[in-house]
């Protein structure tokens, strides 16, 4: 086993790679991992270190201190958008717009499989985040909360179409509009969470999973992720137009080459991501 630590541009949010498995944690418990623009800030950056870092293949993406994340830090939220001036509605939307961007549109398109493990709160901004994972691990104790209503807010980072996808349009109106906590189990038969384990054994489930995930060819990994994120958009002939250009493109590779000559021989394959 290799582990190594990454330099990240906050204490707010801290990374390791381990086995190709990359692990963010969400890192200011005292505010349940609630985003300031600090933690925005470096988690963008993150995300796209561990795009370009051939060495990681899966990302795991978690909170500290028994919480996911608690949406955006309602005591500086406001604050930031501004730019700590007057508020101007147009450059507030702009600024919201490109934090959304650079975390939960980059977090949903990226290259690599994502996991979120949720060990208690997802809520208001830091749901949109765990939905806008591919999978999602939930401790016992986890939920998910819009939370938006609560405070008279109407919801950001994706939540809304992650949800109507995850969901369907109907249920996710109903659970934005009464601001219903949805917890575990109800996650689970939802498909919003793909496993529920014990809270004990959250960190050690998701990372088993992610190390499963992460034993297959890169290039192929992230061919079906590309493939499935644009089947929610495209019609069956773009759809397949492009699953054709994928599968000759990993037909050819190294990769491929292995897995079928591993296959051949009875062996476990050894992926280089070529």
């Amino acid at each position: 086993m290799t582990s190594r630590a990454v330099e990240t541009k906050s204490p707010l949010v801290l990374c390791s790679v381990t086995d190709h498995v990359a692990t963010i944690t969400l890192n200011n418990p005292e505010k349940r991992n609630a985003m300031s623009g600090d933690m925005t800030e470096a988690l963008a950056d993150l995300l796209l270190t561990m795009e370009l870092d051939s060495d990681v293949r899966v990302l795991v993406l978690t909170g500290a201190g028994g919480a996911f994340c608690a949406g955006g830090d309602i005591t500086s939220m406001g604050g930031a958008l501004a730019g700590d001036g007057e508020p101007d509605t147009d450059a507030m939307i702009r600024r919201l717009r490109h934090a959304q961007e650079v975390v939960a549109l980059r977090l949903y398109n990226l290259g690599k499989p994502t996991i979120a493990a949720l060990p208690g709160a997802a809520a208001g901004a830091g749901m949109s985040l765990a939905l806008a994972c591919d999978l999602r691990v939930c401790a016992e104790s986890g939920f998910l909360l819009p939370a938006f209503g609560a405070i008279g807010l109407s919801g950001d980072f994706g939540g809304s179409w992650l949800l109507s996808q995850l969901a369907g349009p109907s249920r996710a109106k109903e659970i934005y509009f009464t601001n219903r906590r949805i917890v575990a189990a109800e996650a689970l038969a939802l498909g919003l969470a793909n496993r529920v384990v014990a809270d004990t054994d959250l960190e050690h489930e998701a990372l088993k999973l992610a190390r499963e995930i992460a034993s297959f060819a890169p290039m192929a990994l992230r061919y079906m992720k590309e493939n499935h994120n644009r089947a929610r958009t495209a019609d069956l002939r773009t759809s397949m137009e492009m699953e054709a250009d994928r599968m000759i493109r990993t037909l050819l590779s190294a990769d491929h080459i292995e897995g079928a000559r591993a296959f051949l021989e009875k062996r476990k394959p050894e992926f280089k991501g070529r």
